[in-house]
């Protein structure tokens, strides 16, 4: 944001109103508007009314807060400032819709103001805007391509649409950017991100490929393997996924759902054979618990009767 029509010294206090607001220092920030108002000339500057408005909202004096934002916003109907600040409070009373045409009004007046557009964005998919989303997003994109919020928040909004393949292309076409640089845990999210939309696409070989081709750049082991377990499973290939779904067993003897995955991958549906797996996995780690219990959800009558009696045995 910046003030208009104000010379040096108030367009300085100006910018201390606003590092004020972003700090949350709401006394003093009030203290500057003053100063600038208390001059005969900016009185009724607009933009420093509305700023005035929006950190009267913050300490709590909502309606001295609506009257000078309306003040302002009256002084000066082309200030995308006074605009958003209105947005923001009709946004603080959850006014969602009233908060849009307010930033849309904003961006009559400074059409490729970021922030604006990423609040813009934020309400638009809370209100479950899809096609204004996809809109912003994209506007966001072509103004900042170097950024990866940028291309990661269009695929965001292609993938809400359920536009897999044009959400997988903005992310490919995004990782183009990226070869030659050194993986980071953002860029290792991005990939399990990226086999998260193949898999919602039904692309399960494609996905189980595309985590493996970039097994050394995933830096979350643990969602990796979790990921290759259920797309193995998922294509057929049980063995493998029990192999995985064992490995993930040895990192967490406790977790249930990697049990009952590796009892499912070896396509053992009959429950003395599940019972069978449940006690060899007990055997890997006689401390945990979790196999014991998944043996006696998978039990019934008297093999129930023998579980339970050979724990009270061994006590």
């Amino acid at each position: 944001m910046m003030a208009k029509d104000l010379p040096p010294r108030e367009n300085t206090l100006f910018k201390r109103i606003l590092k004020c607001y972003e700090n949350k220092q709401y006394k003093s920030g009030l203290k500057h508007a003053r100063q600038i108002l208390s001059n005969s000339k900016f009185q009724e500057h607009g933009e420093t009314l509305a700023m005035m408005g929006l950190t009267l909202n913050c300490l709590g004096r909502k309606d001295e807060a609506y009257d000078n934002v309306k003040r302002g916003l009256r002084n000066n109907l082309r200030s995308h400032v006074c605009w958003h600040v209105f947005g923001l409070l009709q946004r603080s009373d959850k006014k969602y819709e009233e908060a849009i045409k307010c930033y849309r009004n904003a961006l009559k007046w400074d059409k490729d103001n970021l922030q604006i557009l990423r609040d813009l964005s934020l309400l638009q998919i809370q209100t479950r805007d899809l096609d204004g989303y996809k809109m912003t997003r994209h506007q966001l994109l072509m103004l900042r391509a170097n950024q990866r919020a940028g291309w990661v928040g269009y695929a965001i909004a292609l993938h809400t649409m359920g536009e897999y393949e044009n959400a997988l292309n903005v992310l490919q076409t995004f990782r183009k950017t990226q070869e030659g640089k050194p993986a980071d845990y953002e860029f290792s999210e991005l990939l399990l991100y990226e086999a998260s939309i193949m898999v919602e696409a039904g692309k399960f070989k494609e996905a189980l490929s595309h985590i493996y081709s970039h097994r050394d750049s995933i830096l979350d082991i643990q969602s990796w393997l979790e990921m290759a377990g259920d797309l193995h499973a998922r294509i057929g290939e049980h063995q493998d996924s029990a192999d995985v779904f064992e490995t993930l067993y040895h990192r967490n003897p406790e977790n249930a759902t990697y049990i009952e995955s590796y009892v499912r991958a070896h396509n053992h549906y009959n429950a003395e054979e599940s019972i069978q797996l449940c006690q060899n996995l007990q055997d890997l780690h006689p401390r945990a618990e979790a196999p014991f219990n998944y043996a006696l959800k998978l039990s019934t009558g008297s093999t129930f009767r023998k579980l339970v009696d050979g724990t009270y045995n061994d006590n």
